[in-house]
């Protein structure tokens, strides 16, 4: 996946020399802007407001980052490292200035808070645990709350406390996502569930 903003075309293929960003020109295929010297991962580039400020949200496979849409500037940066240098799932952003991020590998989960500082941002980590491991799936914000795959088991996380509401349903390395009130999972075998997207159980719709 690529972003697309103010005639660019931004991709992460990662890598040294200033080139682990790279901003093409949409008309010409020119290289406007290239920046960072990150090594990938599976998370694709985002575009998203923080603070009132727009940004590209880089989850490399040791940081998660906003970088400026114009020239790749970094803006602020946190740490993420799995052992297998894996960050797979999409940062989700929490209201106008935080940030979940998660990853499998027994790595888990956190929320950030971005406070506007100059140019910048400071960075405050709000709560951390090993609740929720997105092995490479997004959760999904519904309400105040996190719903999404801790490993192949269905969760559901207060977003402002990573206090553990439920788990159930065994539905592996699938994908979830969120409709009218719904999970709709599609499970690592192919099957499809309707879960209410609830904090008081589990509970499948059948």
């Amino acid at each position: 996946v690529v972003v697309v903003v103010d005639g660019t075309v931004v991709v992460t293929p990662g890598g040294p020399n200033g080139k682990s960003v790279v901003a093409y020109d949409a008309d010409s295929g020119k290289i406007a802007w290239s920046a960072l010297d990150e090594r990938t991962s599976y998370s694709s580039p985002m575009l998203a407001t923080i603070g009132g400020v727009r940004q590209i949200l880089f989850f490399s496979a040791t940081k998660v980052m906003g970088i400026t849409p114009v020239e790749g500037r970094v803006l602020w940066e946190y740490p993420w490292i799995t052992d297998p240098r894996v960050n797979a799932s999409q940062p989700v952003l929490i209201g106008d200035n935080r940030l979940f991020v998660s990853t499998g590998y027994g790595k888990g989960a956190a929320v950030i808070e971005l406070t506007r500082a100059g140019d910048a941002f400071s960075v405050r980590e709000v709560w951390r645990n090993i609740r929720m491991k997105n092995q490479f799936s997004t959760s999904v914000l519904h309400g105040g709350y996190l719903y999404g795959l801790d490993g192949p088991i269905l969760a559901c996380i207060d977003a402002a406390t990573g206090d553990l509401k439920w788990k159930g349903g065994r539905y592996g390395y699938g994908q979830v996502m969120l409709a009218d009130g719904h999970l709709i999972v599609l499970t690592e075998d192919g099957d499809m569930a309707l879960v209410r997207a609830t904090p008081d159980r589990h509970q499948e719709v059948t």
